[in-house]
């Protein structure tokens, strides 16, 4: 059921009044050159909000996130902080940016003290604002610690300390968690959720839409322009879909019948590691035309279970209807490749050994254990998912698997070799992405391209075809000459990943291959990788979004240098002990607080105008949660059984095994 917005204001946080304005937008500009970046916008956020602005790369995010801090005049419109203009409100406003604000050669105590210095807060304040802030996000013990030492997780908590020690009415955050593990970004999230329920008003960008349901409303932007206003359960409302996840034994058939047909029952479909999703304006019907469908083609009847769409559904596709999906390319091959073709690339899958093997794989950087006798297998057309925390040893096994770092113990063989690892002819046949950007920013987006082909052996008549595969698929045509540090970061991804698979490889390395890239060139991102797979490529991928994780055929989830869990996406949810579930209450920070009392404080999380509680014993422990909760004044709206997610799952499997 819609919610309406006068609704919607009783579920603001206490300090939060609905007539309380924080921050007002009217017919917003901003013009570079002729390039109009931000095109008329307007939108109000209330005091103590939580404001998600969502949109694909280049929407002009970023630009309005620059005039909201002050830092940028606009073209033309009205932008008042609490009623005045964005650059008289600065000294009440903080702003943490995509790129990491801090001096990585400070300690984190440093880089506070330098951060309230520029805005001139007493030293006694600055004392116990970093006292509070470090010990909200479990940082007061590493006050000495340099930042370049940190973990991305621990440094974008410490350049959100640093944005707070000013005690800001507002925060406007850029993109906040990209790079940053799930358990990490949960934390980050409950601290923005206990902000705002102090009566901070929270801006945030995400290309993470998980991460967007956390906010009261979002706007969803593109082209410059707003285009759809609403709380998550709204814009979901709004949509008027289903979601069917589709399990059957070939997927990549069904995939192809369904996407292929001209029915109006069937809106969009979406391969997902061991299921499809299929999105249909009415369950009945939508399942009816699916089950039809795959029987004419003489495909095993499937199994089909309801799912509630996501936001990422929302966003996709009101892109898609307005025409700005991106095309997919298919690429252009120029080897065939399947079993006993004999090439040098494939005489490991002729003999149907693994592409990539390890056994009691180990690596130790003098006292420290980084990686602790770890098991990999992966067969070719194979997509594995290398799941971990930040500093989990994630890196470290792919430097060590591909041949860039030796091991200390264990067994390797990768494409049928098991002696040197850095041969060149091996060294053709792998592609390599890693986490940090493999792109020379001094070098145009084509000299790039060039140079990579060159170093991978791509044959010279071949090279312009596969160039120009790249530029299309980054949808930088006209844009060759660019300097390739000129380009955002989504689209510096997208350059990375062409560049890494020019030359065909029988085995793809990908380090975070997405992150920071928006939810369309995510899924364009993994159809290509779909189609490398099938294809025969076998890939090993590593992501800290988890729901992209669920394209993966298997993975292993890593804590501490160690494999703690292995399956299908599909099996290790099912594994889950206990049970999450869904309470939606009348006073949601509170409820949260009073609930890490009683719980571990990684069972409890804040979803909006919702709460998610791992429980073991949910028989037992209901009973006792709305007791605890009644006793202490708070109504419970709603309580129901929901699926884990993927990330559900990640999270308690870390934290049993650390608690173990």
């Amino acid at each position: 059921m819609k919610q309406s917005l006068t609704n919607f204001a009783a579920n603001l946080p206490p300090a939060s009044t609905p007539s309380t304005t924080a921050i007002k937008v009217r017919g917003l500009h901003k013009h570079y050159g002729k390039l109009a970046a931000v095109r008329g916008i307007d939108f109000s956020v209330q005091k103590g909000e939580m404001f998600g602005l969502i949109g694909p790369d280049g929407a002009g995010k970023t630009s309005t996130f620059h005039i909201l801090g002050g830092v940028m005049e606009a073209t033309a419109g009205e932008v008042q902080i609490f009623n005045q203009p964005a650059r008289d409100a600065r000294l009440m406003t903080g702003y943490l940016t995509q790129q990491f604000s801090l001096y990585l050669d400070l300690s984190i105590d440093e880089n506070l003290r330098y951060a309230g210095g520029l805005r001139q807060v007493a030293d006694d304040l600055l004392l116990e604002r970093r006292n509070k802030y470090l010990r909200l996000m479990n940082l007061e013990r590493f006050g000495d610690r340099l930042a370049g030492q940190l973990s991305g997780g621990m440094k974008q908590k410490l350049a959100l300390c640093c944005a707070l020690v000013s005690q800001p009415e507002v925060l406007l955050l850029d993109e906040p968690t990209t790079g940053v593990d799930p358990v990490s970004r949960r934390e980050f999230w409950d601290v923005l959720a206990e902000l705002s329920a102090e009566g901070m008003t929270i801006v945030v960008a995400t290309p993470y839409l998980d991460e967007a349901e956390r906010c009261h409303r979002v706007a969803l932007m593109y082209s410059g322009q707003i285009h759809e206003v609403g709380t998550p359960s709204e814009l979901r409302a709004n949509l008027g879909l289903h979601r069917l996840e589709v399990r059957t034994v070939n997927l990549e058939a069904a995939e192809k019948i369904l996407s292929q047909t001209n029915q109006t029952n069937i809106i969009d479909v979406q391969i997902f590691g061991d299921r499809l999703d299929v999105l249909v304006p009415d369950l009945d019907v939508g399942e009816s035309e699916v089950r039809k469908l795959l029987q004419q083609h003489q495909l095993p009847s499937p199994t089909i279970e309801y799912g509630e769409p996501t936001l990422e559904n929302v966003f996709v596709t009101r892109l898609r209807q307005q025409g700005s999906a991106p095309q997919f390319f298919p690429f252009p091959r120029s080897r065939k490749r399947g079993l006993g073709t004999g090439d040098s690339g494939t005489d490991a899958l002729s003999k149907s050994l693994p592409a990539i093997y390890a056994h009691n794989l180990s690596r130790v950087f003098g006292k420290f254990q980084a990686v602790k006798n770890v098991n990999v297998e992966v067969r070719y057309g194979e997509i594995f998912g290398l799941l971990g925390a930040n500093g989990a040893g994630k890196t470290t096994t792919i430097k060590m698997l591909c041949g860039l770092l030796a091991a200390s113990g264990g067994e390797i063989s990768l494409g049928g070799e098991t002696g040197n690892l850095r041969s060149a002819d091996l060294r053709r046949r792998i592609g390599y992405m890693s986490q940090k950007f493999t792109l020379y920013d001094d070098l145009t987006i084509l000299q790039n391209l060039e140079f990579y082909s060159g170093v991978y052996g791509v044959p010279r008549k071949l090279r312009h075809e596969k160039i120009d595969w790249v530029i299309a698929t980054c949808g930088l045509e006209g844009q060759e000459n660019m300097l390739t540090g000129q380009l955002p970061g989504g689209w510096k991804q997208r350059v990375a990943f062409g560049a890494s698979v020019m030359h065909e490889p029988d085995i793809l390395f990908l380090d975070e291959p997405t992150s920071g890239v928006d939810p369309l060139a995510r899924r364009q991102f993994w159809k290509l990788i779909n189609d490398f797979a099938r294809n025969g490529t076998a890939i090993l991928v590593t992501t800290h979004y988890l729901e992209e994780a669920e394209q993966c055929n298997r993975m292993s989830f890593m804590v501490a240098g160690e494999t703690v869990a292995e399956g299908s996406p599909s099996s290790i949810k099912a594994s889950q002990p206990g049970q999450l579930i869904e309470i939606i209450v009348n006073q949601n920070q509170a409820a949260s607080k009073l609930l890490k009392q009683h719980f571990e404080s990684w069972r409890v999380s804040i979803f909006a105008d919702s709460l998610h509680i791992v429980l073991d014993n949910p028989e037992a422990e209901i009973n006792q949660l709305t007791q605890l909760l009644e006793s202490h004044q708070i109504t419970i709206n709603s309580l129901r059984p929901i699926s884990f997610s993927l990330e559900d799952a990640f999270i308690g499997i870390v934290e049993r095994s650390q608690n173990n």
